[in-house]
């Protein structure tokens, strides 16, 4: 034991290697010689399958090409599977669109009426209303789909929304989806906006919408589900000079809306809001660039506040909104984002910021 202590370390573990080696062998009855480094490693890579040669052969440039393509194949599987869900999760389910014969109306009733769902489509004119019915009748499956049902529709006759609610009711008994679609816009200084616009505003964004879940409510409450999703602008947070009473209706609407989330939450209805910036239903026209070039910062605020959103991508999230039972949705650009955090952090920069654009404002009219 001394003599073996007294050797160097790497001849201890060659010995040490070596009388384990022999005591396998001799366990086993084979008489093989103690392996060597090379012999060990030989051994290693035998035991491995070609296709594991073929991997570990594979160049590192490679890697980050089939990750993406991995990345790629695995995202469309998740597109396909959340476009085929987003059919069946409304399929056979009875939705009612109020002013289905606007820009976002027609795209939300063209998507829910090919995921297979009940529609109740309301709006104020008749013929708009038939002229919808035949586009969506006219190309569709009658095995996949059901022809929607019309009822009209007016939130500035308050007196007939007791008839609307009844009628609604009459179709099939029931709703499971209710889209608040219908708005009135308005954009004035507040001293030239007279007391009955007020109230025509406010029937139109809040007393209207209001009155139809009221009326809607006791069904979903009795069956114990329902989604109600109000369609409603980032006015509804954030107040923008010059349209007071329609940022004072929306504000309305949203505080009723919140309110009655938590009221219903306990019977399984949600209670859903989509905020969005104005929606900009015209073809984006093409602007040859002026010389000299424009202010690209200057360009780029711009566009972010004119733009809008088109309403096929709204009528998208709002469909999203639905099958994903989401009950807060902000779809807006970044600058609008963060003029509603500012709102929160910083008030009164907010307010400055504002006040002074109203006075650039006033300023270019006089100056004209």
């Amino acid at each position: 034991m001394g003599l073996f202590s007294s050797l160097p370390t790497e001849q201890r573990g060659d010995r040490a290697l070596t009388s384990s080696w022999n005591s396998e062998c001799s366990r086993d009855n084979c008489a093989l010689s103690p392996p060597t480094e090379k012999a060990r490693v030989l051994s290693c890579y035998s035991t491995l399958s070609p296709t594991s040669m073929k991997i570990m052969a594979l160049p590192s440039v490679l890697v980050l090409p089939v990750l993406i393509v991995v990345a790629a194949g695995v995202y469309y599987v998740y597109t396909e599977v959340m476009h085929f869900m987003s059919k069946s999760l409304v399929q056979n389910k009875v939705v009612v669109i109020t002013d289905a014969v606007s820009g976002l109306g027609t795209e939300c009733a063209q998507l829910f009426h090919k995921g297979g769902a009940r529609l109740v489509l309301c709006g104020s004119n008749w013929d708009k209303l038939e002229s919808l019915y035949d586009a969506l009748t006219n190309d569709a499956d009658p095995r996949e789909t059901f022809a929607p049902k019309l009822v009209i529709l007016d939130f500035s006759n308050m007196d007939s929304m007791e008839d609307v609610v009844g009628e609604v009711l009459e179709c099939y008994g029931y709703v499971d989806v209710l889209v608040c679609n219908s708005s009135m816009k308005l954009k004035a200084p507040v001293q030239s906006v007279s007391l009955e616009l007020d109230k025509n505003i406010m029937d139109m964004n809040y007393f209207g919408p209001s009155t139809l879940v009221k009326g809607l409510l006791p069904p979903m409450i009795s069956r114990r589900s329902g989604h109600i999703v109000l369609v409603n602008s980032i006015q509804g947070r954030l107040a923008i000079p010059f349209r007071s009473s329609y940022a004072a209706s929306k504000h309305a609407v949203q505080a009723f809306f919140e309110c009655l989330r938590a009221e219903v939450e306990e019977y399984g209805i949600v209670v859903s809001t989509v905020s969005h910036t104005f929606i900009n239903a015209s073809d984006p026209a093409t602007v040859e660039e002026p010389t000299p070039p424009p202010n690209r910062l200057a360009a780029f605020i711009k566009s972010q506040l004119t733009h809008g959103v088109r309403p096929s991508v709204l009528a998208n999230e709002i469909m999203q909104t639905v099958n994903r039972k989401r009950k807060e949705v902000v779809l807006a650009h970044p600058i609008p984002r963060v003029a509603l955090y500012v709102r929160s952090l910083l008030p009164h920069f907010l307010f400055a910021v504002v006040a002074a654009g109203v006075k650039d404002s006033v300023l270019t009219v006089q100056m004209q």
